[in-house]
């Protein structure tokens, strides 16, 4: 092409050209069709940096459940595409990235975030630019957004019943407390709660230790002695991690080295899964707890049956799964049933119709998608085993509906949640007023 560019004054190579363009013309036009042909789907999840440790796993989720979806022939007769960007643990980066998503790439939905203060950075983006985020992960609650739906728990789905367990005889009836958190809005906002929630069941202040370090902590031993010393008064201890990232694995050796054990001070975490787990050496860890709302050794046929084609998929016989997984996969499922329901990608349309939907999760029950844009879940505690796996120790009856708003904070308890009759996410059930978020 480029010797005849050189030689256009030559009427055949002038031909040769016209010829050419429009062939490219046709075949531009022909590629965009099939571009059309496709809906794009946005993964906004960390591939590099201090949170790839967890977020990667997601990614790798989209892609597995797009791969399945195209199998059964895609959504209202079209494929689905991915289109992966690395906002690399930079929480501005976010923001960019999503932007760049939806502008620039047009994609109909976006799968992404862990941390609570990378979800703070895209909102304004997600209500600027009208699109939808599905957020997969546990987070503080205090907030109900009209372009967002939240498939992790809310407090009221892990933290608050992993205390109740803890405080429970059966839990080891824990009288001292320590809040255990990395530097940022999520466990800062759930251990405000905690802490609330803590006094009014009759826990002293002195009995309560808050200790807060940045991402990507990494000298551990002044804080777990400290740990030790306060577990030391006489009263049985125990710790409550809102630790987030790769410094769950210098805090659990460190607990380790100083051989602090679960009989001892057992910690529950909220953000260490299987995933985190297959990193460490667990020995030391036999008996520490977690909190979700799945676990990869709940027995259940929709269970097995994903396990088993994600790890086809991965082509690793030994890829875990955990909970941020099946709430991805989750919430996919109810944005596949949304989309064919109104039979378009409308972002207006599809928020309309997904309270409501619902789908199955993976340990054996139905999850719906509540007017509050939160959703039913189980909840588990679950005893870390030698093979980095979770035995079930604790779980709820029946499913728990998530709430935005928690019981436990002066400004919250007289907020509700509607997007579907109240269209809006925080009404003021004592003024009768929206706060503002409607749109």
């Amino acid at each position: 092409m480029s010797t005849f560019i050189h030689t256009a004054g030559r009427p055949t190579a002038r031909k040769w050209l016209s010829a050419a363009a429009g062939v490219a013309l046709v075949a531009g036009a022909v590629q965009s069709a099939a571009a059309q042909e496709t809906i794009k789907v946005g993964v906004l999840h960390s591939l590099s940096g201090t949170m790839a440790i967890s977020e990667t796993t997601l990614k790798d989720t989209v892609l597995f459940m797009i791969d399945e979806q195209n199998k059964k022939g895609g959504v209202n007769g079209k494929k689905l595409e991915a289109v992966v960007v690395d906002p690399a643990s930079n929480w501005p980066l976010f923001a960019e990235k999503a932007r760049e998503l939806i502008s620039k790439d047009k994609v109909s939905v976006v799968f992404g975030c862990w941390t609570s203060v990378s979800r703070k950075s895209v909102l304004p983006v997600f209500k600027e630019l009208n699109s939808i985020l599905f957020y997969p992960v546990q987070y503080e609650g205090e907030e109900s957004e009209r372009n967002v739906f939240y498939t992790g728990a809310a407090p009221n789905q892990q933290a608050i019943p992993a205390v109740d367990y803890l405080m429970s005889k059966e839990g080891g009836a824990v009288k001292r407390w320590v809040l255990a958190g990395t530097d940022y809005v999520y466990p800062r906002t759930t251990n405000k709660i905690l802490e609330a929630y803590l006094k009014s069941k009759g826990v002293k202040q002195e009995d309560i230790m808050i200790n807060y370090t940045p991402f990507g902590h990494s000298d551990w031993q002044t804080i777990v002695s400290d740990i030790k010393k306060f577990g030391s008064a006489g009263k049985k201890t125990g710790v409550v991690s809102t630790i987030n990232g790769d410094a769950n694995v210098p805090f659990y050796k460190e607990l380790g080295n100083q051989g602090i054990k679960a009989t001892d001070i057992p910690v529950v975490a909220f953000s260490v899964g299987e995933e985190e787990l297959a990193g460490l050496d667990t020995k030391p860890l036999l008996g520490h707890l977690a909190a979700w709302n799945y676990f990869q050794s709940v027995k259940s046929a929709g269970n097995s049956e994903f396990i088993k084609k994600w790890q086809e998929f991965t082509k690793n016989p030994k890829r875990v799964t955990n909970d941020p997984m099946e709430a991805t996969v989750i919430g996919f499922n109810m944005w596949v049933k949304a989309v064919e329901k109104v039979k378009s990608t409308d972002a207006d349309k599809v928020i309309d119709a997904l309270p409501g939907i619902e789908a199955a999760n993976l340990t054996g029950g139905t999850s719906k998608m509540l007017p509050n844009h939160h959703i039913t879940k189980p909840v588990f505690v679950g005893e870390i085993r030698g093979d980095g796996q979770l035995d079930v120790v604790w779980k709820t009856k029946g499913l728990v509906p998530g709430d935005a708003w928690t019981d436990f904070l002066p400004g919250s308890k007289d907020l509700d949640s509607d997007w579907v009759k109240l269209k809006c996410g925080n009404y003021n059930t004592v003024t009768k007023k929206c706060g503002g978020q409607a749109s």
